[in-house]
């Protein structure tokens, strides 16, 4: 028995001084134009999900999802996110291959992290990733209505998806285009 505890000792010993040798030799590759490896991606979601879990604080949205802090959130999400989240006209940012991993397209994909989730994410950033810590650089405030938006993205309201068609030429993700001036996705225009 003492023999076969040394021997997964050893071998744990082993795997970790490789691993580790693998690492500081330069064998790890560290470019961020590369797709990450499916087990790294995992490891890497699975404990930001895990680190966010246990030192996010479970706060509530102080501010309610009205129509105008959702459309101010959009004002937020448009002048600090959109470049690398994607923009509100549909178009995708050119940045989201720039970043390892790349950056998570919101417009396209909305988030279904709970609020207290995205708030802690948008005010600590993401280690390793590019994500800023936002928390000097906008108000509480800023941060809850930005947080409000993308938690909403999937079902805005009316008036706030009105503001957005209305603003950006695009209609949100999942609506119906063909309300707006020269959007009918029925017609194809012929040249």
């Amino acid at each position: 028995m003492r023999n076969f505890v040394l021997g997964v000792v050893i071998t744990i010993l082993v795997l970790v001084l490789g691993g580790l040798a693998f690492a500081l030799l330069g064998y790890m590759p560290t470019n961020a134009d590369a797709p990450p490896p499916h087990i790294e991606m995992r490891i890497a979601m699975n404990a930001l999900d895990a680190s966010m879990d246990r030192h996010a604080p479970r706060v509530t949205n102080p501010l309610p999802a009205t129509d105008d802090n959702l459309i101010d959130g959009m004002k937020v999400y448009t002048m600090n996110c959109s470049a690398c989240h994607g923009t509100l006209d549909n178009k995708r940012s050119p940045l989201e291959h720039s970043f390892y991993p790349p950056a998570p397209q919101f417009v396209f994909d909305p988030p279904d992290d709970p609020e207290w989730h995205l708030y802690y994410a948008i005010s600590t950033g993401v280690r390793y990733t590019g994500m800023p810590a936002w928390n000097n650089a906008l108000s509480e405030q800023d941060r809850w209505k930005v947080t409000a938006f993308l938690s909403h993205l999937e079902k805005l309201p009316p008036a706030v998806q009105d503001y957005w068609k209305k603003s950006f030429g695009a209609a949100p993700q999942g609506t119906d285009m063909k309300d707006m001036p020269g959007m009918d996705k029925g017609k194809e225009e012929k040249h």
